[in-house]
């Protein structure tokens, strides 16, 4: 079974996305070559007062999309080398993405990117319709057994209590 997710799955709270996303797949349509690897780590990022999220500080160029639809992609550039990839969740005018940091064969998310020739052409573009990046249903079931919930990763700058909310949601076997 394959069925690519659409956007009311996305439509839902950022934390609630971040873990059934674990188990899908990304899929990504280069050159005639179809890749797709499992979703195995992810971490949300859930409104404007989570300091840990771009949108903390308000609408900004860079961040916009994440005020806007779910189901888009929020792809930026960080430490001047690598491509991000998030994908918006929620209600539009509430600013929440969930990033996607490792697959089956790619584990962190500026190598997640590099492997698949993701960068700033996809930001803002549909996850939910006709693209060359998409994520699909496979028919993974994962167990809650199956899942590790821990701080996200590098976001020390965000404080005590955002630095330590667990966002992040890893497959325990990957």
């Amino acid at each position: 079974m394959r069925r690519k997710l659409r956007k009311s799955f996305f439509e839902r709270e950022a934390e609630f996305v971040a873990e059934k996303l674990l188990g899908t797949f990304l899929v990504r349509r280069y050159r005639g070559k179809v890749t797709a690897l499992m979703i195995t780590e992810v971490e949300a990022y859930n409104g404007p007062f989570d300091k840990a999220s771009h949108a903390s500080r308000g609408r900004t160029e860079r961040n916009k999309i994440m005020f806007g639809e779910a189901g888009r992609w929020y792809v930026y550039f960080t430490y001047g080398m690598y491509w991000m990839l998030n994908v918006v969740t929620g209600p539009k005018n509430y600013p929440a993405a969930v990033l996607v940091r490792g697959t089956s064969e790619v584990i962190g998310p500026g190598r997640l990117t590099k492997f698949l020739r993701i960068d700033k052409k996809f930001n803002g573009t549909s996850a939910v319709g006709r693209g060359d990046l998409w994520i699909e249903d496979r028919g993974v079931r994962i167990k809650k057994s199956q899942i590790k919930q821990t701080a996200r990763i590098g976001v020390h700058y965000a404080g005590p209590y955002w630095s330590k909310k667990e966002y992040r949601f890893v497959l325990r076997d990957s």
